[in-house]
């Protein structure tokens, strides 16, 4: 697949300067978030603190924020991604589809040997050498990655020069500063999992806290030693943690600190931030009795032209808190509006270093909302993530009633820093600088996606699901979800008839997953590989 490097940035840039300056870029990846979820995208229905879908305006977000990069950038209406987040991950680092990755579903990834000779779940910078970190730091850019990992393997071989991890892996459990997490136990011989905090069982799998008194690693920081060092890290930084210190707030100074030496440097920057926010989790300070709910957020107030936000304080231990007002109430509206909050951080940022009008910003999400999407093969409910995106130089403006898969992101980076994919190195990704900076009205014929064995894909006015169901879908309803099922195909009109048939024929170059599960040449199966029934093609 070759790239339109010298048109891209020719039309972002123009011609003279491309020798001279390349666009900074920021990729916002956030976590479990339907395009329903922003406002921008007009949903009747949300998410309520509970889970259950609502239309009460308490629980809406307040993004005026992003509203006015989606407006003077654009948005697009439809945007998928995996169902679930591994394999997500998986297809925004590489470009590709769980055909070529092999990661499938969360806890059902093939098997495959890394760079050790170890035979695992396969490391997508083994199958994927060209990762979207990779063609960045080719390009000369300096490359920083924060938040959540959840990739297999070294975190260095995914292209990225350092990191901030909140933290990395669920394995981490020895950190020395924080006691805020969800440990394996044995109680009277039953296997079960106890908050470390408290000492007392809790109903929720093993994790540590990646918000308040979080659980935090660096790579390659020039502060840390070592290349996975735990923070904080020296007197200061050990001094000023706590019960109150937040951990999206780290990612971000981490970031921005970045961002200052690689400016200072005379380098661009790729920033890849895979926030935790959108992602339910145990709430150390109001436990709730299932043990997942959207922990609250610091409280950040936008009076129309900026934000402020008021210093958490919270005092206790071993399970009795208070914060003293100083936060918000749980809910995933409390999260997007945290993310509104600090979108405009990164914008006062790059004003402040004078490059908001050579900086690209990207902003989407890895899956749908819990209770509503997550993991869903039902129509497109897993899959429909929001996705704005802003660069100085654009023709498009607004709303985009286009198709764009999170497996287009990797290309259309290589073609906005100016690194040419060889044609023999084979993406599933379509850049989007032809569409984002041209005049072509179109971007996809199609869209793909995949949960585990089940297959989704659509165009504009079809959808068949997972679950192989079809779907009309010429009309938007107002809740994004409500489309007539499809029973008999006698009463549609020809086009959809037609359009059914080119749609099953994008399918069987994907449908690999019992055939094709491992790494070429791996026969050896993970033990806890799930079971699906196969259906007959």
């Amino acid at each position: 697949m070759k790239t339109v490097m010298i048109t891209g940035l020719a039309l972002l840039l123009g011609v003279a300067a491309i020798a001279k300056t390349k666009p900074n870029i920021i990729v916002y990846y956030a976590d479990d978030i339907s395009a329903r979820e922003f406002p921008v995208y007009g949903s009747t229905v949300w998410t309520d603190p509970e889970r259950n879908n609502t239309s009460d305006p308490k629980y809406r977000a307040n993004t005026p924020v992003m509203d006015r990069l989606a407006e003077e950038g654009c948005w697009i209406t439809s945007a998928w991604a995996a169902c679930v987040c591994n394999p997500s991950r998986a297809m925004m680092m590489s470009g590709r589809y769980a055909y070529q990755t092999k990661w499938w579903n969360n806890s059902d990834k093939g098997y495959g040997y890394d760079e050790n000779g170890n035979l695992g779940t396969w490391p997508v910078y083994m199958s994927s050498p060209l990762l979207i970190g990779h063609v960045a730091q080719k390009a000369g850019y300096g490359t920083y990655w924060a938040g959540k990992t959840q990739m297999a393997g070294s975190w260095e071989r995914h292209g990225f020069d350092e990191g901030c991890f909140t933290p990395g892996n669920l394995s981490d459990k020895d950190n020395p500063y924080a006691d805020f997490k969800v440990v394996p136990a044995t109680v009277d011989g039953r296997k079960t999992v106890v908050n470390s905090d408290t000492g007392k069982e809790v109903d929720t799998y093993a994790q540590h806290s990646w918000y308040w008194y979080p659980h935090v690693r660096l790579m390659n920081d020039p502060s840390a030693p070592g290349e996975h060092a735990w923070w904080p890290n020296n007197p200061e930084s050990q001094k000023n943690f706590g019960l109150h210190t937040y951990g999206p707030d780290v990612e971000l100074d981490f970031v921005f600190s970045f961002m200052d030496r690689k400016h200072d440097e005379g380098k661009p920057f790729f920033i890849y931030h895979t926030t935790h926010l959108g992602h339910a989790g145990f709430d150390w300070f109001s436990p709730v009795e299932k043990g997942q709910c959207w922990p609250a957020t610091p409280i950040v107030e936008w009076d129309g032209k900026k934000y402020t936000r008021k210093d958490p304080y919270v005092t206790g231990d071993n399970g009795e808190y208070d914060t003293h007002g100083t936060v918000t109430e749980n809910g995933i509206h409390s999260h997007i509006n945290y993310i509104d909050y600090q979108m405009w951080l990164y914008v006062e940022k790059l004003k402040q270093m004078g490059i908001e009008d050579n900086t690209i910003i990207i902003i989407t999400a890895d899956n749908g909302s819990a209770g509503y999407g997550k993991n869903s093969g039902d129509q497109q409910k897993g899959c429909h993530v929001p996705m704005i995106i802003y660069a100085p130089g654009m023709t498009k403006h607004g709303e985009q009633d286009v198709l764009v898969s999170i497996a287009d992101i990797m290309p259309t980076i290589a073609d906005l820093v100016g690194f040419e994919i060889h044609e023999d190195y084979k993406v599933d990704g379509k850049s989007l600088v032809p569409f984002l900076f041209g005049e072509a009205k179109e971007h996809r014929d199609w869209l793909f996606t995949f949960r585990g064995p089940e297959l989704l894909v659509r165009n504009q006015r079809l959808l068949k699901d997972g679950r192989d169901k079809w779907w009309n879908i010429t009309n938007q309803p107002a809740d994004l979800t409500s489309f007539i099922q499809i029973e008999d195909w006698n009463l549609m009109l020809e086009i959809d008839r037609a359009g059914r048939e080119e749609l099953l024929e994008v399918l069987p170059e994907f449908d690999l997953y019992f055939d094709e599960y491992n790494q070429p040449g791996v026969t050896q199966e993970p033990k806890k590989r799930p079971r699906y029934a196969r259906k007959s093609k």
